[in-house]
C-alpha cells in the first residue's frame, strides 16, 4: 500500500513477542498451541507484536494465520512511553501496508479492553465478577452450593506447577466428558500433553471440586493474564452433573479472584444468551465486550479463494464450514 503510515512483516520467531508473566504471552501457553511466528506492525515510534500460528491453505502454497486460543492480544510497545504501554489512540489497518508478510488474512484475537486496532468486531461479550463492586450470586446458585457444601463436596485451588499427574488425569476425564456432551468440534479436544505444558506456568490454578467420594467432580483452569483472573477451561464429570459441582468451582475462583485483586472473567457463551452465559451471568456483577480482527492482508489471494464459498459471515470465507 502506497504512502502507508505502518508497515508489517511476519517474523519466523514467536520469541518475538515479549514473554512475561502475562499467561497469554507466556512460553508454557505458546508451546501448547503451537504459536509459530510473529505478526510485527510498526513504525518509527510504536511497535505491536502479536503472536500467531501460521497456516497452509489446501489447494496450494498460500498461507494465513491465526491468534491463539483465548485473549493472547498484542505486545505493545511505544517510544516514548505514552501511559505506560498505551497507543495514542487505536491503529486503522487501512494504514498498514501487509503486503511483506506473504499472508492471504490474519484473525486476530485481542486481550480484553480497547483494542489496539481500529475496525474491531465486538466478537462476544463476557461475564465478569469484577471485587470492586457489589459481590452478586443468585439465591439458586447459593442454594446448591451450600447443598454441596452439607453433600460432602468440596474445593480445593492448586497453583499450576503443584497440580499431581492424579489432578491432571481427573481435570482431563471431567473435560473431555464436558466436551463430548456439548458435541464440541475436534479443536477444543487439546489432550494431556496440551495441559500438562499450562499447568506449568506460575500464573495458572487448577481448581478441583471432590465429590463425597473423592473423586474430581468438576474443575477448571484459571490463568492470569492483562489484569484480569481468567476462567479458561473447566469440566464436570458426567456422575456429577446433576449436583452442579461447578457452582462450587467458580464461587471458590471468585474469592481468588478478591484474594488477587483481579477481576474474574467467566466468558461469555456460544451464542448471545444461550444456557452457558445464563450460568455465568449468575456469578457476574458486570460484563465487557471481547473483540477481535479480521484483516485481508492479500486482496487479490482472498477474492481468488473465497470465489464460491457461501460464507455467511465467516472469516476467511474459504475456511468457511461446509453446508451439512
Amino acid at each position: 500500500m502506497t504512502g502507508a503510515r505502518f508497515t508489517a512483516e511476519l517474523l519466523a520467531d514467536r520469541g518475538a513477542v515479549a514473554e512475561n508473566e502475562e499467561f497469554f504471552r507466556s512460553r508454557p501457553f505458546f508451546e501448547a498451541e503451537g504459536v509459530s511466528h510473529t505478526l510485527r506492525i510498526y513504525n518509527g515510534d510504536v511497535e505491536l507484536l502479536f503472536p500467531l500460528i501460521v497456516r497452509e491453505i489446501a489447494g496450494g502454497s498460500d498461507r494465513d494465520a491465526i491468534s491463539p486460543y483465548g485473549y493472547p492480544g498484542a505486545h505493545c510497545s511505544v517510544d516514548p512511553p505514552i501511559g505506560g504501554s498505551k497507543l495514542h489512540s487505536p491503529i486503522d489497518p487501512a494504514v498498514v501496508d501487509f503486503s511483506d508478510t506473504g499472508l492471504v488474512t490474519v484473525f486476530l484475537r485481542h486481550a480484553l479492553g480497547d483494542p489496539p486496532l481500529t475496525g474491531a468486531t465486538e466478537r462476544n461479550v463476557v461475564q465478569v465478577a469484577d471485587p470492586t463492586l457489589p459481590a452478586k450470586t443468585r439465591g439458586s446458585d447459593r442454594n446448591r452450593i451450600n447443598k454441596n457444601v452439607r453433600l460432602g463436596y468440596s474445593v480445593r485451588i492448586v497453583p499450576g506447577p503443584e497440580t499431581t499427574p492424579a489432578d491432571r488425569a481427573g481435570f482431563l476425564a471431567a473435560y473431555e466428558q464436558t466436551m463430548h456432551r456439548t458435541g464440541a468440534s475436534e479443536r477444543y479436544f487439546f489432550g494431556a500433553a496440551y495441559f500438562d505444558r499450562i499447568l506449568e506456568s506460575d500464573r495458572t490454578w487448577l481448581a478441583i471440586a471432590g465429590a463425597p467420594a473423592g473423586e474430581i467432580a468438576a474443575a477448571s483452569i484459571a490463568a492470569a493474564s492483562d489484569g484480569f483472573l481468567h476462567y479458561f477451561l473447566s469440566g464436570s464429570a458426567d456422575a456429577s452433573l446433576r449436583d452442579s459441582p461447578m457452582k462450587n468451582v467458580v464461587a471458590a475462583l471468585v474469592e481468588l479472584s478478591a484474594e488477587l485483586a483481579m477481576p474474574l472473567n467467566l466468558g461469555g457463551g456460544i451464542v448471545r444468551g444461550d444456557r452457558l452465559e445464563e450460568f455465568k451471568r449468575g456469578f457476574a456483577n458486570r460484563e465487557q465486550p471481547w473483540h477481535t480482527s479480521e484483516i485481508v492482508c492479500d486482496p487479490d489471494a482472498y477474492a481468488r479463494l473465497a470465489s464460491g464459498h457461501e460464507a455467511d459471515g465467516f472469516f476467511p470465507a474459504y475456511r468457511a464450514p461446509a453446508a451439512s
